[in-house]
Protein backbone atom coordinates (compact mmCIF):
# COMPACT_ATOMS: atom_id res chain seq x y z
CA UNK A 1 0.00 0.00 0.00
CA UNK A 2 1.34 3.47 -0.93
CA UNK A 3 2.25 5.95 1.80
CA UNK A 4 -0.35 8.57 2.72
CA UNK A 5 1.98 10.73 4.81
CA UNK A 6 2.08 13.65 2.29
CA UNK A 7 -1.65 14.22 2.17
CA UNK A 8 -2.91 17.56 3.59
CA UNK A 9 0.36 19.43 3.10
CA UNK A 10 -1.15 21.74 0.52
CA UNK A 11 -4.56 22.21 2.05
CA UNK A 12 -3.68 22.07 5.73
CA UNK A 13 -6.52 19.56 6.24
CA UNK A 14 -6.02 16.27 8.22
CA UNK A 15 -6.54 14.14 5.12
CA UNK A 16 -4.05 11.57 6.46
CA UNK A 17 -6.23 10.89 9.51
CA UNK A 18 -9.41 10.87 7.46
CA UNK A 19 -7.97 8.35 5.00
CA UNK A 20 -6.78 6.18 7.91
CA UNK A 21 -10.31 6.14 9.37
CA UNK A 22 -11.78 5.21 6.02
CA UNK A 23 -9.19 2.40 5.70
CA UNK A 24 -10.11 1.00 9.13
CA UNK A 25 -13.78 1.13 8.22
CA UNK A 26 -13.16 -0.74 4.98
CA UNK A 27 -10.95 -3.41 6.59
CA UNK A 28 -13.70 -4.10 9.11
CA UNK A 29 -15.34 -5.98 6.24
CA UNK A 30 -12.61 -8.65 6.65
CA UNK A 31 -13.36 -9.40 10.29
CA UNK A 32 -16.47 -11.55 9.68
CA UNK A 33 -14.50 -13.63 7.17
CA UNK A 34 -11.62 -14.09 9.62
CA UNK A 35 -14.09 -15.12 12.29
CA UNK A 36 -15.66 -17.70 9.98
CA UNK A 37 -12.21 -19.11 9.14
CA UNK A 38 -11.44 -19.44 12.85
CA UNK A 39 -14.76 -21.21 13.40
CA UNK A 40 -13.94 -23.73 10.67
CA UNK A 41 -10.44 -24.25 12.10
CA UNK A 42 -11.98 -24.99 15.49
CA UNK A 43 -14.30 -27.47 13.77
CA UNK A 44 -11.40 -29.20 12.03
CA UNK A 45 -9.61 -29.54 15.35
CA UNK A 46 -12.78 -30.97 16.89
CA UNK A 47 -13.19 -33.43 14.02
CA UNK A 48 -9.60 -34.53 14.57
CA UNK A 49 -10.29 -35.13 18.26
CA UNK A 50 -13.43 -37.09 17.40
CA UNK A 51 -11.59 -39.11 14.76
CA UNK A 52 -8.83 -40.00 17.23
CA UNK A 53 -11.37 -41.18 19.79
CA UNK A 54 -13.24 -43.19 17.16
CA UNK A 55 -9.98 -44.78 16.00
CA UNK A 56 -9.16 -45.85 19.58
CA UNK A 57 -12.59 -47.45 19.88
CA UNK A 58 -12.08 -49.17 16.53
CA UNK A 59 -8.77 -50.64 17.76
CA UNK A 60 -10.42 -51.93 20.93
CA UNK A 61 -13.23 -53.50 18.92
CA UNK A 62 -10.75 -55.12 16.53
CA UNK A 63 -9.12 -56.98 19.43
CA UNK A 64 -12.48 -58.44 20.44
CA UNK A 65 -13.32 -59.43 16.87
CA UNK A 66 -10.23 -61.69 16.69
CA UNK A 67 -11.35 -65.23 17.54
CA UNK A 68 -7.81 -66.18 18.61
CA UNK A 69 -8.31 -63.99 21.70
CA UNK A 70 -10.88 -66.49 22.99
CA UNK A 71 -8.71 -69.51 22.25
CA UNK A 72 -5.64 -68.40 24.18
CA UNK A 73 -4.41 -70.27 27.22
CA UNK A 74 -2.31 -69.45 30.26
CA UNK A 75 0.31 -71.78 31.70
CA UNK A 76 1.11 -71.40 35.39
CA UNK A 77 3.95 -73.29 37.04
CA UNK A 78 4.81 -74.13 40.64
CA UNK A 79 8.48 -74.71 41.43
CA UNK A 80 11.70 -73.62 39.73
CA UNK A 81 12.49 -76.71 37.65
CA UNK A 82 10.89 -75.42 34.44
CA UNK A 83 8.90 -72.65 32.80
CA UNK A 84 6.04 -73.10 30.34
CA UNK A 85 4.09 -71.29 27.64
CA UNK A 86 0.79 -72.41 26.12
CA UNK A 87 -0.78 -71.63 22.73
CA UNK A 88 -4.31 -71.89 21.39
CA UNK A 89 -3.94 -75.66 20.79
CA UNK A 90 -3.22 -76.40 24.44
CA UNK A 91 -5.55 -78.69 26.35
CA UNK A 92 -6.68 -77.38 29.71
CA UNK A 93 -5.63 -79.46 32.66
CA UNK A 94 -3.05 -80.00 35.37
CA UNK A 95 0.21 -81.88 34.86
CA UNK A 96 2.94 -83.16 37.17
CA UNK A 97 6.39 -82.60 35.65
CA UNK A 98 9.72 -83.93 36.97
CA UNK A 99 12.99 -82.82 35.36
CA UNK A 100 15.55 -85.60 35.80
CA UNK A 101 18.40 -84.31 33.61
CA UNK A 102 19.04 -81.23 31.52
CA UNK A 103 20.28 -81.50 27.95
CA UNK A 104 23.96 -80.62 27.61
CA UNK A 105 26.31 -80.12 24.69
CA UNK A 106 29.24 -82.45 24.06
CA UNK A 107 32.81 -81.17 24.21
CA UNK A 108 36.28 -82.25 23.26
CA UNK A 109 39.65 -80.81 24.28
CA UNK A 110 42.71 -81.75 22.18
CA UNK A 111 46.18 -82.63 23.44
CA UNK A 112 48.26 -79.82 24.92
CA UNK A 113 50.71 -77.59 23.07
CA UNK A 114 53.16 -75.35 24.87
CA UNK A 115 52.64 -72.13 22.89
CA UNK A 116 49.35 -71.09 21.23
CA UNK A 117 51.20 -68.64 18.96
CA UNK A 118 53.82 -71.08 17.65
CA UNK A 119 53.44 -72.62 14.20
CA UNK A 120 52.33 -76.24 14.60
CA UNK A 121 51.11 -77.18 11.12
CA UNK A 122 53.80 -77.74 8.47
CA UNK A 123 51.53 -77.76 5.44
CA UNK A 124 47.97 -77.04 4.36
CA UNK A 125 45.68 -79.82 5.58
CA UNK A 126 42.20 -80.62 6.86
CA UNK A 127 41.03 -80.88 10.46
CA UNK A 128 38.49 -83.71 10.61
CA UNK A 129 35.62 -83.38 13.10
CA UNK A 130 33.53 -86.45 13.88
CA UNK A 131 30.24 -86.60 15.78
CA UNK A 132 27.95 -89.15 17.33
CA UNK A 133 25.58 -88.33 14.48
CA UNK A 134 27.69 -89.06 11.40
CA UNK A 135 25.67 -86.66 9.28
CA UNK A 136 27.38 -83.84 11.20
CA UNK A 137 30.91 -84.98 10.32
CA UNK A 138 32.88 -82.28 8.52
CA UNK A 139 36.38 -81.06 7.69
CA UNK A 140 37.91 -77.63 8.24
CA UNK A 141 40.66 -76.38 5.94
CA UNK A 142 43.81 -75.47 7.85
CA UNK A 143 46.46 -73.30 6.18
CA UNK A 144 50.15 -74.16 6.25
CA UNK A 145 52.19 -72.85 9.19
CA UNK A 146 49.05 -72.34 11.30
CA UNK A 147 49.23 -71.74 15.04
CA UNK A 148 46.76 -73.06 17.60
CA UNK A 149 45.08 -69.66 17.46
CA UNK A 150 44.86 -69.88 13.65
CA UNK A 151 43.24 -73.32 13.90
CA UNK A 152 40.71 -71.96 16.41
CA UNK A 153 39.85 -69.09 14.08
CA UNK A 154 39.51 -71.38 11.08
CA UNK A 155 37.04 -73.61 12.93
CA UNK A 156 34.92 -70.66 14.07
CA UNK A 157 34.90 -69.22 10.55
CA UNK A 158 33.53 -72.47 9.06
CA UNK A 159 29.72 -72.39 9.16
CA UNK A 160 29.55 -76.17 8.64
CA UNK A 161 31.75 -77.04 11.61
CA UNK A 162 28.82 -77.44 14.11
CA UNK A 163 31.15 -76.58 17.01
CA UNK A 164 32.48 -73.48 18.73
CA UNK A 165 36.23 -73.40 19.25
CA UNK A 166 38.25 -71.75 22.00
CA UNK A 167 41.67 -72.14 23.64
CA UNK A 168 41.90 -73.39 27.22
CA UNK A 169 44.96 -73.11 29.45
CA UNK A 170 44.81 -75.99 31.93
CA UNK A 171 47.91 -74.81 33.80
CA UNK A 172 50.28 -77.15 32.00
CA UNK A 173 49.63 -76.16 28.41
CA UNK A 174 47.08 -75.00 25.86
CA UNK A 175 44.31 -77.12 24.40
CA UNK A 176 41.92 -76.51 21.50
CA UNK A 177 38.48 -76.82 23.12
CA UNK A 178 35.57 -77.75 20.83
CA UNK A 179 31.98 -77.40 22.09
CA UNK A 180 29.05 -78.76 20.07
CA UNK A 181 26.67 -76.04 18.96
CA UNK A 182 23.63 -78.19 19.75
CA UNK A 183 22.77 -80.05 22.92
CA UNK A 184 21.99 -83.74 23.10
CA UNK A 185 23.85 -86.99 22.77
CA UNK A 186 23.63 -87.24 18.97
CA UNK A 187 25.21 -83.78 18.51
CA UNK A 188 28.28 -84.73 20.60
CA UNK A 189 31.69 -84.27 19.02
CA UNK A 190 33.59 -87.52 19.43
CA UNK A 191 36.99 -87.06 17.80
CA UNK A 192 39.48 -85.12 15.65
CA UNK A 193 42.73 -85.73 13.80
CA UNK A 194 44.40 -82.85 15.65
CA UNK A 195 47.59 -84.84 16.22
CA UNK A 196 48.01 -85.23 12.46
CA UNK A 197 47.34 -81.55 11.78
CA UNK A 198 49.74 -80.35 14.52
CA UNK A 199 52.69 -82.28 13.08
CA UNK A 200 55.27 -79.68 14.19
CA UNK A 201 54.16 -79.57 17.83
CA UNK A 202 55.14 -81.70 20.77
CA UNK A 203 51.78 -82.87 22.11
CA UNK A 204 51.32 -83.90 25.72
CA UNK A 205 48.53 -85.63 27.62
CA UNK A 206 45.49 -87.06 25.81
CA UNK A 207 42.29 -85.83 24.28
CA UNK A 208 39.58 -85.11 26.86
CA UNK A 209 36.03 -85.76 25.61
CA UNK A 210 32.70 -85.35 27.32
CA UNK A 211 29.57 -86.65 25.62
CA UNK A 212 26.48 -84.54 25.30
CA UNK A 213 23.35 -85.55 27.15
CA UNK A 214 19.67 -85.60 26.26
CA UNK A 215 17.17 -83.99 28.59
CA UNK A 216 15.11 -86.46 30.62
CA UNK A 217 11.76 -85.68 32.23
CA UNK A 218 8.53 -87.31 33.37
CA UNK A 219 5.10 -85.86 32.61
CA UNK A 220 2.37 -87.45 34.72
CA UNK A 221 4.69 -90.47 35.08
CA UNK A 222 5.45 -90.79 31.35
CA UNK A 223 9.17 -90.75 30.54
CA UNK A 224 10.19 -88.24 27.88
CA UNK A 225 13.59 -87.41 26.38
CA UNK A 226 14.59 -84.37 24.38
CA UNK A 227 17.79 -83.29 22.65
CA UNK A 228 17.19 -79.71 23.89
CA UNK A 229 15.95 -78.09 27.08
CA UNK A 230 13.08 -76.55 25.13
CA UNK A 231 10.54 -79.34 24.93
CA UNK A 232 7.63 -78.79 22.56
CA UNK A 233 4.38 -80.74 22.41
CA UNK A 234 5.27 -83.25 25.10
CA UNK A 235 2.05 -81.69 26.32
CA UNK A 236 -0.21 -80.60 23.45
CA UNK A 237 0.17 -76.89 22.71
CA UNK A 238 2.68 -76.36 25.53
CA UNK A 239 6.37 -75.52 25.37
CA UNK A 240 8.44 -76.47 28.41
CA UNK A 241 11.72 -74.66 29.11
CA UNK A 242 13.74 -76.86 31.46
CA UNK A 243 15.77 -74.89 34.02
CA UNK A 244 17.10 -77.39 36.59
CA UNK A 245 16.48 -80.78 38.11
CA UNK A 246 13.35 -80.91 40.23
CA UNK A 247 9.58 -81.28 40.17
CA UNK A 248 6.68 -78.95 39.67
CA UNK A 249 3.05 -78.68 38.65
CA UNK A 250 1.83 -77.17 35.39
CA UNK A 251 -1.70 -75.80 35.15
CA UNK A 252 -3.15 -74.91 31.72
CA UNK A 253 -6.31 -72.82 31.66
CA UNK A 254 -8.20 -70.60 29.25
CA UNK A 255 -6.79 -67.06 29.24
CA UNK A 256 -9.84 -65.31 30.70
CA UNK A 257 -7.71 -62.40 31.89
CA UNK A 258 -6.95 -61.32 28.32
CA UNK A 259 -10.63 -61.64 27.36
CA UNK A 260 -11.70 -59.59 30.37
CA UNK A 261 -9.04 -56.98 29.61
CA UNK A 262 -10.22 -56.71 25.98
CA UNK A 263 -13.87 -56.32 27.00
CA UNK A 264 -12.93 -53.69 29.59
CA UNK A 265 -10.91 -51.82 26.96
CA UNK A 266 -13.88 -51.97 24.60
CA UNK A 267 -16.18 -50.47 27.22
CA UNK A 268 -13.74 -47.75 28.27
CA UNK A 269 -12.93 -46.69 24.71
CA UNK A 270 -16.62 -46.50 23.81
CA UNK A 271 -17.34 -44.39 26.87
CA UNK A 272 -14.38 -42.13 26.02
CA UNK A 273 -15.82 -41.68 22.53
CA UNK A 274 -19.23 -40.90 24.01
CA UNK A 275 -17.69 -38.33 26.36
CA UNK A 276 -15.70 -36.74 23.53
CA UNK A 277 -18.67 -36.43 21.19
CA UNK A 278 -20.81 -35.14 24.06
CA UNK A 279 -18.38 -32.41 25.07
CA UNK A 280 -17.90 -31.31 21.45
CA UNK A 281 -21.62 -31.04 20.77
CA UNK A 282 -22.91 -29.74 24.12
CA UNK A 283 -24.01 -26.24 25.16
CA UNK A 284 -22.68 -24.87 28.43
CA UNK A 285 -25.55 -22.82 29.82
CA UNK A 286 -23.55 -21.37 32.71
CA UNK A 287 -20.81 -19.99 30.49
CA UNK A 288 -22.99 -19.47 27.47
CA UNK A 289 -20.59 -21.42 25.25
CA UNK A 290 -21.53 -23.93 22.57
CA UNK A 291 -19.41 -26.94 21.62
CA UNK A 292 -17.54 -26.73 18.34
CA UNK A 293 -19.74 -29.46 16.83
CA UNK A 294 -23.10 -28.61 18.37
CA UNK A 295 -25.84 -29.82 16.05
CA UNK A 296 -23.24 -31.39 13.74
CA UNK A 297 -24.49 -34.13 11.44
CA UNK A 298 -21.31 -36.23 11.72
CA UNK A 299 -21.64 -36.44 15.51
CA UNK A 300 -25.30 -37.44 15.28
CA UNK A 301 -24.51 -40.08 12.66
CA UNK A 302 -21.65 -41.62 14.68
CA UNK A 303 -23.68 -41.78 17.89
CA UNK A 304 -26.77 -43.13 16.15
CA UNK A 305 -25.05 -45.87 14.20
CA UNK A 306 -22.91 -47.13 17.08
CA UNK A 307 -25.85 -47.07 19.49
CA UNK A 308 -27.85 -49.08 16.95
CA UNK A 309 -25.02 -51.62 16.62
CA UNK A 310 -24.79 -52.07 20.37
CA UNK A 311 -28.51 -52.39 20.89
CA UNK A 312 -29.00 -54.99 18.15
CA UNK A 313 -28.54 -58.62 19.07
CA UNK A 314 -26.08 -61.03 17.49
CA UNK A 315 -27.38 -64.24 15.96
CA UNK A 316 -24.79 -66.97 15.33
CA UNK A 317 -25.83 -70.52 14.45
CA UNK A 318 -29.40 -69.72 15.43
CA UNK A 319 -28.47 -68.46 18.89
CA UNK A 320 -29.49 -64.87 19.65
CA UNK A 321 -27.36 -62.98 22.17
CA UNK A 322 -27.64 -59.52 23.71
CA UNK A 323 -25.37 -57.18 25.67
CA UNK A 324 -26.78 -58.47 28.93
CA UNK A 325 -25.70 -62.02 28.12
CA UNK A 326 -22.03 -61.03 28.48
CA UNK A 327 -22.41 -58.69 31.47
CA UNK A 328 -22.82 -55.46 29.49
CA UNK A 329 -25.58 -52.86 29.76
CA UNK A 330 -26.39 -49.44 28.34
CA UNK A 331 -26.91 -46.79 31.03
CA UNK A 332 -29.39 -43.90 30.88
CA UNK A 333 -26.67 -41.50 29.74
CA UNK A 334 -25.78 -43.73 26.79
CA UNK A 335 -22.52 -45.14 28.18
CA UNK A 336 -21.66 -48.82 28.53
CA UNK A 337 -21.30 -50.56 31.87
CA UNK A 338 -19.58 -53.91 32.54
CA UNK A 339 -20.45 -56.34 35.30
CA UNK A 340 -17.27 -58.42 35.54
CA UNK A 341 -19.01 -61.03 37.69
CA UNK A 342 -21.60 -61.67 34.98
CA UNK A 343 -18.89 -61.78 32.30
CA UNK A 344 -16.89 -64.32 34.33
CA UNK A 345 -20.02 -66.40 34.80
CA UNK A 346 -20.73 -66.34 31.05
CA UNK A 347 -17.14 -67.40 30.30
CA UNK A 348 -17.35 -70.23 32.80
CA UNK A 349 -20.76 -71.45 31.61
CA UNK A 350 -20.44 -71.12 27.82
CA UNK A 351 -17.18 -69.58 26.55
CA UNK A 352 -18.09 -70.46 22.96
CA UNK A 353 -21.21 -68.28 23.22
CA UNK A 354 -19.14 -65.33 24.47
CA UNK A 355 -16.74 -65.79 21.57
CA UNK A 356 -19.64 -66.00 19.11
CA UNK A 357 -21.20 -62.81 20.47
CA UNK A 358 -18.06 -60.71 20.15
CA UNK A 359 -16.17 -62.39 17.29
CA UNK A 360 -18.95 -64.09 15.31
CA UNK A 361 -17.91 -66.71 12.78
CA UNK A 362 -16.79 -66.90 9.15
CA UNK A 363 -20.17 -65.79 7.81
CA UNK A 364 -21.67 -63.64 10.58
CA UNK A 365 -19.73 -60.82 12.26
CA UNK A 366 -20.05 -60.53 16.03
CA UNK A 367 -20.69 -57.29 17.87
CA UNK A 368 -17.03 -56.26 17.74
CA UNK A 369 -16.79 -56.99 14.02
CA UNK A 370 -19.98 -55.05 13.36
CA UNK A 371 -18.88 -51.87 15.16
CA UNK A 372 -15.41 -52.16 13.59
CA UNK A 373 -17.05 -52.19 10.15
CA UNK A 374 -19.20 -49.21 11.12
CA UNK A 375 -16.16 -47.25 12.30
CA UNK A 376 -14.37 -48.03 9.04
CA UNK A 377 -17.35 -46.77 7.05
CA UNK A 378 -17.59 -43.57 9.08
CA UNK A 379 -13.92 -42.78 8.46
CA UNK A 380 -13.83 -43.97 4.84
CA UNK A 381 -13.46 -41.57 1.92
CA UNK A 382 -17.23 -41.05 1.69
CA UNK A 383 -17.93 -41.55 5.39
CA UNK A 384 -19.79 -39.02 7.51
CA UNK A 385 -16.74 -37.92 9.48
CA UNK A 386 -14.42 -37.64 6.48
CA UNK A 387 -17.05 -35.78 4.47
CA UNK A 388 -17.60 -33.27 7.26
CA UNK A 389 -13.86 -32.77 7.70
CA UNK A 390 -13.38 -32.24 3.96
CA UNK A 391 -16.31 -29.81 3.96
CA UNK A 392 -14.70 -27.70 6.68
CA UNK A 393 -11.37 -27.64 4.84
CA UNK A 394 -13.07 -26.68 1.57
CA UNK A 395 -14.99 -23.95 3.41
CA UNK A 396 -11.70 -22.48 4.66
CA UNK A 397 -10.31 -22.50 1.13
CA UNK A 398 -13.42 -20.68 -0.09
CA UNK A 399 -13.24 -18.14 2.74
CA UNK A 400 -9.56 -17.50 2.05
CA UNK A 401 -10.38 -16.83 -1.59
CA UNK A 402 -13.15 -14.47 -0.52
CA UNK A 403 -10.81 -12.74 1.94
CA UNK A 404 -8.30 -12.14 -0.84
CA UNK A 405 -11.00 -10.70 -3.12
CA UNK A 406 -12.36 -8.37 -0.44
CA UNK A 407 -8.84 -7.28 0.47
CA UNK A 408 -8.14 -6.43 -3.18
CA UNK A 409 -11.41 -4.48 -3.34
CA UNK A 410 -10.45 -2.54 -0.18
CA UNK A 411 -7.06 -1.67 -1.67
CA UNK A 412 -8.72 -0.37 -4.79
CA UNK A 413 -11.17 1.70 -2.76
CA UNK A 414 -8.42 3.21 -0.61
CA UNK A 415 -6.38 3.97 -3.73
CA UNK A 416 -9.41 5.79 -5.16
CA UNK A 417 -9.86 7.78 -1.95
CA UNK A 418 -6.17 8.66 -1.96
CA UNK A 419 -6.40 9.95 -5.51
CA UNK A 420 -9.49 12.00 -4.68
CA UNK A 421 -7.88 13.38 -1.53
CA UNK A 422 -4.76 14.32 -3.48
CA UNK A 423 -6.94 16.17 -5.99
CA UNK A 424 -8.82 17.84 -3.14
CA UNK A 425 -5.55 18.80 -1.47
CA UNK A 426 -4.28 20.39 -4.69
CA UNK A 427 -7.57 22.17 -5.31
CA UNK A 428 -7.77 23.63 -1.81
CA UNK A 429 -4.12 24.64 -2.02
CA UNK A 430 -4.83 26.43 -5.30
CA UNK A 431 -7.90 28.12 -3.87
CA UNK A 432 -5.88 29.24 -0.85
CA UNK A 433 -3.28 30.74 -3.17
CA UNK A 434 -6.00 32.53 -5.19
CA UNK A 435 -7.60 33.81 -2.02
CA UNK A 436 -4.29 35.15 -0.77
CA UNK A 437 -3.62 36.87 -4.10
CA UNK A 438 -7.05 38.50 -4.21
CA UNK A 439 -6.74 39.64 -0.63
CA UNK A 440 -3.39 41.21 -1.41
CA UNK A 441 -4.71 42.94 -4.55
CA UNK A 442 -7.74 44.28 -2.77
CA UNK A 443 -5.52 45.54 0.00
CA UNK A 444 -3.31 47.34 -2.47
CA UNK A 445 -6.30 48.74 -4.32
CA UNK A 446 -7.79 50.16 -1.13
CA UNK A 447 -4.50 51.93 -0.19
CA UNK A 448 -4.21 53.71 -3.57
CA UNK A 449 -7.74 55.17 -3.43
CA UNK A 450 -7.11 56.58 0.03
CA UNK A 451 -4.04 58.57 -1.16
CA UNK A 452 -6.03 60.17 -4.08
CA UNK A 453 -8.74 61.49 -1.86
CA UNK A 454 -6.33 63.17 0.45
Amino acid sequence: MASISSLGVGSGLDLNGLLGQLQEAERAKLEPIQQQVQEQEVKISAYGELQSSLSSFQDAASKLSDSSLFQGHNASVTGDAFEAAANSDAATGEYSVTVNDLATAGSLATQRVSDPTAEISSGATDLDLTFEDATLDTTVTIAADSTLEDIRDAVNADSEAAVNASIVNDGEGYRLALMSEDTGQQASITGTNFATVADQATLTDATVAQAGQDASLDVNGIAISSTTNQVEDAIQGVTLNLEQQGSGTLSVARDDDSIREAVTGFVESYNDLKETSGSLSAFNGEEGEAGALIGDNAVRTIESRLRSDLAAGVSVDGEQSLLSDVGLSMTVDGTLELDEGELDAALAEDPAAVEAYFAGNETVPGLAGRVTETAEQLTSENGALTTSLDGAENRIDSLNDRYARVEDSIEQTIDRYRTQFSQLDAMVAQMNQTSSYLTQQLSNLGGGQSGGLL
